[in-house]
């Protein structure tokens, strides 16, 4: 049976917005085949930076036929009411009905053969509406088209085939850009356009021309290596599976270095150097295999194999962590010059809510419910007075 591949190939989609872009492709596309009755029998969507793919396997070559009864006039209506009839009916003569009796009388019922359509034809007309109505949470326009998109959309790849034939390609246009069967492959490495047949030569020639389709698989080439380089130091990986799935977002070859920071950032607290350069740099931190304890060194994913094994790339990384985790380290020093309970005043110029007073008294608020559960549960009630008092000192620090 024909598998359908197709491909809407942009600039760069944002990581967070891929894995849900990739669902709904699926759902929209594979909704559309069930309700036009082509029921399939597998669906994959991928996604990478800048494509979004959808491989779908084993839909029919058409849809079936169906027959439809067409409920005409009553034996005995006018002539005109039969002649309506039979056109609207596309029988050659009213004799083609066959007379149905029912408690009003007998009037005339036509069978109605309506073939089904190529498959190829159907998914050419849904296609379009797919693209259009596609539910991004934020979309822009470009040029002089109406179309809106996540990023300008290049290109379309859409083919329909069987595994022993040559595949067609499907026909229709969206504002302006065909569908036809050419991509292109990493922006860097391999920037040329690519003819592609069916999803499993797709697969292999964007391989080919350094793009790996399927985020699964650029995780855990991420993984594995970003591990392979830690343990070859001595060091662990600080796993992090939402910044893994961010970074596999925002490269389509993935390759893997380790850079490294001046060692008087440790003096930091782990919290806020993994913060740091996590949130600033997408790099992933490690540490000691024995003892746990940070490290110096992190590891980082670049989108290409620069010329120079990454020398560039590293040091870029290094200049704007360094730049990071030096203001981290004047804000948390600033931080330890003033006690938490010495901030606690500032709190009674802060409005918690407009009807529920400032956080000074929030906080009051917090302090006698945590005393008089200490009590009930015979704890130190003193301490636990003391730690809900400071339990929001560090929304006024300079870390925070």
């Amino acid at each position: 049976m024909p598998d359908l591949l197709l491909e809407l190939f942009s600039e760069e989609i944002p990581a967070r917005m891929q894995a849900r872009a990739a669902d709904d492709l699926r759902k929209l596309v594979t909704g559309h085949l069930v309700e036009a009755g082509l029921v399939y029998e597998g669906a994959k969507a991928f996604v990478t930076p800048r494509r979004l793919a959808l491989a779908v396997e084993g839909i029919p070559v058409k849809q079936p036929d169906a027959r439809e009864e067409k409920r005409g006039p009553r034996v005995g209506a006018p002539e005109n009411a039969l002649a309506g009839f039979v056109r609207a009916a596309g029988l050659a003569s009213i004799d083609d009905a066959k007379v149905v009796h029912d408690k009003k009388g007998d009037f005339y019922m036509a069978l109605i053969e309506k073939p089904g359509r190529r498959a190829i034809d159907v998914i050419g007309t849904f296609i379009p509406d797919v693209v259009k109505s596609f539910p991004w949470p934020k979309s822009m326009r470009w040029g002089d088209g109406s179309m809106t998109w996540i990023r300008p959309l290049h290109s379309i790849v859409a083919t329909f085939g069987p595994e022993t034939e040559e595949p067609e390609i499907v026909a229709f246009s969206v504002d302006g850009i065909g569908a036809g069967d050419a991509t292109r492959g990493h922006r860097f490495l391999s920037p040329q356009s690519i003819k592609v047949r069916r999803f499993d030569d797709y697969v292999a020639k964007l391989e080919k021309a350094k793009v790996i389709i399927d985020p699964e698989r650029r995780q855990q080439m991420i993984l594995a290596d970003a591990k392979n380089l830690a343990f070859a130091r001595g060091y662990e990986l600080v796993e992090d599976a939402g910044l893994l799935d961010e970074v596999a977002g925002l490269v389509e070859w993935p390759v893997v270095l380790m850079g490294a920071f001046d060692r008087e950032f440790l003096s930091i607290p782990p919290e806020v150097i993994r913060a740091t350069i996590r949130n600033n740099q997408k790099c992933f931190v490690l540490r000691e295999a024995r003892s746990a304890m940070l490290v110096n060194d992190f590891i980082l994913v670049a989108n290409t194999e620069a010329a120079d094994g990454g020398k560039a790339i590293v040091a870029g990384n290094e200049r704007v962590i360094r730049a990071r985790l030096s203001d981290a380290k004047f804000f948390y020093e600033s931080d330890l010059k003033t006690r938490l309970e010495d901030r606690l005043p500032k709190f009674t110029q802060i409005v918690f809510h407009e009807k529920l007073g400032t956080q000074a008294e929030r906080i009051a608020r917090i302090e006698a419910l945590s005393a008089h559960i200490a009590r009930l549960i015979d704890a130190d009630v003193q301490k636990t007075e003391r730690a809900a008092r400071l339990c929001k000192a560090d929304l006024l620090t300079e870390v925070v």
